[in-house]
């Protein structure tokens, strides 16, 4: 592994951690998981900027396929990993292990640590995680609105909606084709493996998602009848 990139991801674990202890500084009376969210949100944002920028043609985003990758492919590489590095680390911090996300983390890790190791599958490697950090920022920002008081709220739905319908497109439409691309093409076998074992973390993902946009549609539906119902009793009597 080239040493610019070593060095990369050793600043990046200490900035992601330094910018964590800054935000449990600046917000005391918020929960660990408070700010390490808004981090992962930084860290999605910051991705999916660097993600697009390396892009080197736009008629064909993830061309050239299982090609050698460039420098600034390396360099967003290793800016996600080192976020990975620190947020495992904060998951076994938490007071509660979430071994979904755990998994999701190793592998992800593994991944991305053999395609800067070998050099290769830039693009592949950079057009995966555009996708996996689309959603990210709404995935989060509906966990801090529950923490800011504002669960069950039209405002907390908005953004269930949003954090639902982009994971679908970007992990369930665009994700198999890149995930495709990455088995068809001449890549080493670890990093083949990473990108199914994604795409499939990602498909279990699809289905709880699913599940819990089902039952909060639901409910919002069930609590509007009844709003309905009560406003008739009341206008009858």
């Amino acid at each position: 592994m080239e040493e610019y990139i070593q060095k990369t991801i050793v600043v990046g674990v200490f900035s992601w951690t330094t910018t964590f202890l800054v935000l449990r500084n600046i917000f005391p009376k918020r929960s660990f998981d408070f700010c390490n969210r808004i981090v992962s949100i930084i860290h999605a944002t910051l991705a999916v900027t660097l993600a697009t920028l390396s892009v080197q043609d736009w008629k064909c985003p993830i061309c050239p396929v299982a090609s050698k990758s460039s420098n600034q492919q390396m360099e967003v590489i290793a800016v996600s990993v080192s976020y990975l590095i620190y947020d495992l680390v904060c998951c076994l911090f938490d007071e509660r292990i979430n071994w979904d996300n755990t998994i999701h983390h190793l592998v992800s890790i593994v991944g991305l640590m053999a395609g800067l190791s070998y050099q290769k599958c830039g693009s592949e490697m950079v057009g995966a995680i555009w996708i996996t950090e689309m959603s990210s920022p709404f995935l989060h920002l509906r966990e801090l609105l529950k923490e800011l008081g504002y669960k069950d709220t039209p405002l907390n739905l908005s953004a269930d909606i949003l954090f639902a319908s982009i994971f679908t497109f970007a992990r369930m439409m665009i994700g198999p084709c890149i995930t495709y691309l990455t088995l068809t093409s001449n890549n080493p076998f670890l990093i083949k493996a990473m990108a199914l074992s994604l795409q499939l973390v990602s498909a279990f993902w699809f289905f709880k998602i699913v599940r819990m946009m089902k039952y909060k549609l639901t409910k919002k539906s069930s609590t509007s009848k009844n709003a309905i119902n009560r406003n008739i009793k009341k206008t009858i009597s």
